[in-house]
């Protein structure tokens, strides 16, 4: 996993919707979280959304000689080890806003975050097919997984590109103005809606920021602000993952916000 680096200066389809009974687990739950939403963007999980972020959208030559150049994108960074654990994260948090599960209660000789057990608490499918009760079957292929989802909801279309040696499914955006509004809603969260108090912010965005660090995706969804601005978000979201989780989380309120710190706990410890 990188780091956010301070920058050097340079010139200048129909939405879906939860069931009613799941909109009545979430809301009384506190978990209800699509308010800060664009009314245009679909309804994503928190694992599509890091997978958006992390595929290539752009053009990538790749080459072994002035003769032979492939174009490809649509595919996320063979270099980047760190999304598939940040899906994992994603996974458990996204299930703790659904309602699914939670940690077990703190006791006293259960304090600390990484010390409580993750209790399921209804094995309901969620719509995206994440059983709690299957995840060690489910977890694999992961990405493949994620991509056909967002085949399906519009957002990616699928086609086999050439890498030199090999062919690839890759899945290439059909939809760029989805991906820029969730650039977007995310540069927000960080700048013009910016609240300087975790416990103020929208679970879900609090928790894409962490896992989008945890996936190494995050830097990238900055890459296009200017340069003050991008110092300003690569602070504040700074400010965030280097707060203590465990001392975050003695003030919060909701199992879901329990669970974000509790993940972002996970990731600093590995």
């Amino acid at each position: 996993m990188t780091t956010l680096t301070k920058r050097n200066r340079r010139s200048e389809a129909p939405t879906e919707r939860l069931s009613n009974t799941e909109e009545k687990e979430e809301k009384a739950d506190g978990t209800d979280e699509e308010q800060d939403t664009d009314s245009k963007s679909l309804r994503l999980t928190l694992m599509e959304e890091i997978l958006l972020l992390g595929l290539k959208d752009k053009e990538v030559s790749l080459s072994l000689s002035h003769t032979h150049t492939h174009t490809c994108l649509g595919y996320t960074s063979f270099w980047n080890d760190s999304i598939s654990s940040g899906l994992r994260g994603c996974i458990l948090v996204e299930l703790t806003l659904r309602g699914r599960v939670h940690l077990e209660p703190q006791t006293s000789r259960k304090r600390k975050l990484l010390d409580r057990k993750v209790v399921v608490k209804s094995s309901a499918p969620t719509g995206e097919t994440w059983n709690p009760l299957k995840l060690h079957f489910q977890i694999r292929n992961v990405r493949e997984r994620l991509a056909k989802n967002l085949v399906e909801k519009g957002v990616l279309t699928t086609e086999k590109q050439n890498f030199l040696l090999f062919d690839m499914t890759t899945h290439p955006l059909t939809d760029s103005n989805e991906k820029e509004r969730l650039i977007q809603r995310l540069q927000d969260s960080l700048l013009e809606r910016w609240t300087n108090d975790s416990r103020r912010m929208n679970r879900r965005m609090l928790a894409l920021i962490l896992l989008a660090h945890a996936s190494d995706v995050l830097e990238s969804a900055l890459a296009s602000l200017p340069d003050d601005r991008y110092d300003t978000a690569s602070s504040r979201s700074r400010g965030l993952l280097e707060a203590d989780p465990d001392q975050e989380s003695a003030k919060v309120t909701t199992p879901a916000e329990e669970m974000i710190w509790a993940v972002l706990a996970a990731f600093n410890k590995s």
